[in-house]
Parts: C-alpha cells; sequence; structure tokens
C-alpha cells in the first residue's frame, strides 16, 4: 500500500471516530431522557423531545466553539472527559432556564436531575469505550499516523519515547530529522532537515513536531515555509528548557501572545480568599498557641540579655523589605558588613537557642508577620535579605562565567 492511500484511510479513520463520538453523544441525550420519563412513569410528551431538541443544538454549538470534536489522540482522557462534562453541563442549564417557565417546574426539576446525572455518566462511558475501541483498532494497525521531529531537542526525544511507550495512541515513529554533528548521530536519526522536507511531500509523514533551540529562529522560519507546501501537519515544541517554562502558560497582551516567566502566583478574587484563609488560620492558630510563646519568651529572656524577639529584614511579596519576627536565639552583637549563616556548634547561638532552632519553634512569631499581611501560611522560608543578594550575585557571576 502507497504512503498516499495509507493518508487518506488515516483520515477516514479519524472522520469515522468523529462520526461516531457525535452519533453515540446523541444517543446517549435522548435515550437518557426516555429512560428518565419510563422509570418516573411519566409519557415521553412532546415537551420533552423539544428540550431534548434544544439541549442538542446547544452541545453542538458548544462543541464546535471548544472544538470538541477534534481528535483526542494523545491528550489525556481526564481532560477530554472534563470538557465533555463542562458542555453538557452548559447545555442542561440552558435547558432549564426555558423549562423554568412552565408552571409545573417543580416536578421536571426532579426529571432534569436524573438525566443530567445519567447522561453524565453514559456520556463518559461511551467515550471511554470509544477509546479502548480506538487504542485496539491503532494496535492493529489502523489510523496510525507517521510522526517525525525536527530538531534534536531533549524535549523532542522524550515525546518519541512516549510514543514508543504507548502503541495504542497510534503514532509511529519514523524518525528525527536535523543536521547531522561531528559528534554523530543517534538511532532515531532518518536525514536531514532537506530529506525532511522531501519525505513530507512524498506522504509519507502526517505530523511534524519542531523541536529546534530558539537561537534557531532563522531555520525554523525556512522550514515551516518549506513544509507549508506538503499535507503534513506542523506542531512546534517550544524550548521550555532555556528559560524554564515547562509550567508556563500562554497569555495575551493586546493581541499579542507572552509567556510568563515570573508571575504573580495569586491575584484577583483569589488573593482576596488567601488573605481571609491567613486571617483566620493565624488567629485560631496564635490563640491556641498562646501559653506556649509565653514560656518560650520567658526562657530566651532568662537565657542571656537582650530582647526576646529578634526582627529580620528579608524580601517579601514584590521584591519589597519585611520584618520577620523570630525568637531570638543568638547572642546580641553588631552585624558584621559580610553576613554570615548560623553553623552548627555556632558560638554565637544560645543553648536556649539551639533548642529553639533544632525544634523550628524560634519561627512561632511569624504567625503575627502573617496576621500583619507580610507573609502567608504555606509558602516557602525566606532568606535574608542580604544573603539573598550575595546569592544573586554569585549566580549571576556564575552564569556570565559559563557564558
Amino acid at each position: 500500500m502507497t504512503n498516499l492511500k495509507k493518508r487518506e484511510r488515516a483520515k477516514t479513520n479519524a472522520s469515522l471516530i468523529s462520526m461516531v463520538q457525535r452519533f453515540s453523544d446523541i444517543t446517549i441525550m435522548f435515550a437518557g431522557l426516555w429512560l428518565v420519563c419510563e422509570v418516573s412513569g411519566l409519557s415521553f410528551l412532546y415537551m420533552h423531545l423539544l428540550v431534548a431538541l434544544i439541549t442538542l443544538v446547544v452541545f453542538q454549538m458548544l462543541g464546535g466553539i471548544t472544538d470538541f470534536y477534534r481528535s483526542w489522540r494523545g491528550v489525556r482522557a481526564a481532560t477530554e472527559f472534563a470538557l465533555l462534562l463542562q458542555n453538557w453541563t452548559l447545555s442542561v442549564i440552558f435547558s432549564a432556564g426555558l423549562v423554568a417557565f412552565n408552571n409545573d417546574f417543580d416536578t421536571q426539576l426532579k426529571i432534569w436531575l436524573a438525566w443530567y446525572g445519567l447522561t453524565s455518566i453514559g456520556l463518559v462511558v461511551c467515550r471511554s469505550c470509544i477509546r479502548i475501541g480506538a487504542g485496539w483498532l491503532r494496535n492493529h494497525g489502523y489510523n496510525k499516523r507517521m510522526i517525525a521531529v525536527a530538531g534534536d531537542l531533549a524535549a523532542g526525544q522524550m515525546l518519541l519515547e512516549s510514543f514508543r511507550n504507548q502503541p495504542w495512541l497510534g503514532f509511529e515513529v519514523v524518525g528525527v530529522y536535523h543536521d547531522p554533528k561531528p559528534g554523530g548521530v543517534s538511532n532515531d536519526w532518518a536525514g536531514n532537515l532537506q530529506q525532511l522536507v522531501e519525505d513530507a511531500k512524498a506522504g509519507k509523514i502526517h505530523n511534524v513536531y519542531i523541536a529546534m533551540q530558539m537561537c534557531d529562529g532563522a531555520r525554523v522560519k525556512k522550514l515551516v515555509h518549506q513544509l507549508a507546501d506538503t499535507t503534513c501537519s506542523v506542531l512546534l515544541i517550544p524550548d521550555v528548557f532555556t528559560f524554564n517554562i515547562l509550567h508556563s502558560r500562554i497569555e495575551e497582551m493586546n493581541g499579542v501572545p507572552v509567556v510568563p516567566l515570573y508571575d504573580t502566583p495569586l491575584s484577583g478574587v483569589n488573593r482576596l480568599l488567601k488573605r481571609a484563609e491567613d486571617i483566620v488560620l493565624a488567629t485560631l492558630i496564635l490563640l491556641l498557641i498562646s501559653p506556649v510563646l509565653c514560656c518560650i519568651a520567658l526562657a530566651v529572656k532568662l537565657s542571656s540579655p537582650g530582647p526576646v524577639i529578634f526582627r529580620q529584614t528579608r524580601y517579601g511579596m514584590d521584591g519589597k523589605p519585611i520584618k520577620v519576627w523570630k525568637f531570638r536565639s543568638m547572642k546580641v552583637m553588631e552585624n558584621d558588613k559580610v553576613v554570615t549563616q548560623a553553623t552548627q556548634n555556632d558560638p554565637r547561638v544560645t543553648k536556649v537557642g539551639n533548642f529553639l532552632r533544632r525544634t523550628s519553634l524560634d519561627e512561632l512569631p511569624q504567625f503575627i508577620n502573617v496576621l500583619t499581611g507580610g507573609m502567608s501560611i504555606v509558602g516557602h522560608v525566606r532568606t535574608p535579605w542580604r544573603i539573598t543578594n550575595n546569592i544573586a550575585s554569585s549566580l549571576k557571576a556564575t552564569c556570565c562565567a559559563i557564558r
């Protein structure tokens, strides 16, 4: 069988799966409402049929908006099911709004809730069966897609390995295409980039994943332009390891896509909820540990002369300096120009302070910082600002030396 025939068969099988998905969704929605009416002792009237049709139309419209009937090959089942239930829920809510104008809404509401629950289960089960069936067919050579990677990024190699380890996805690896280097080529090497273009034009490849470094922008642009004359799908694997953007997301700013490298973890309503949580928890915790705080304060005061509380400047939100409260664990002395962290058997640490450090009890006053808004519960320990500046300078010098 020629590569062109294989490509046509893959498209036909993919279209067939999409048709099966649509038909199963329609069948389950109507069958679910009919079954609920039968169990409830109600006749399946024109009103039920009308609402089912309206719900189906809304569901199909949402499917078009969210691109729900696309190929889910290689996508986690949880992602597909989440979008499925989201579209189904919105469709039922819209239909329930229409039913609210009916005088018998109290009775009908029970019907719609039962319909929603039964159909939700049916949709998920049916989609699971379709996934299993499609995987079985792909294991037996149906609906296969030929995959190639352009470039030598580690992310591209990881993708190919995942395809090999999951044959039921129906991806058959052709190889990796990149210009050979003096160190040699890997076992997956299938040719240079020009060979990739020729194979794509010959119909030997369905999907091309470009996994090249950001500095190769001109070569990527040229390759994309050459592949535009082929019928294969071209996908870009971002160089996530260069700027550590593995867990970043793509946002839009005035129509321009941007990828946040460092961003505020909380904003808007989430920030208000977190602040409310901090106030409530810090208040309760301070009330509970107040006897312990008094005992520790007395022990610190009796162990050595000086204040009970030690306030240290550290970096807080948006890089602003904050005063962090701790029980004093060291003798009172002036800081040197170079701040050194405490070490094991440090002579500056008192006996009581040594115990507080080992048990982390010296950190308890920081709940006052949480209550005043300087800190938040569940977060990493802030490093003193002078040490932070020293570390940052060292890292910057190291990075420059590496370059």
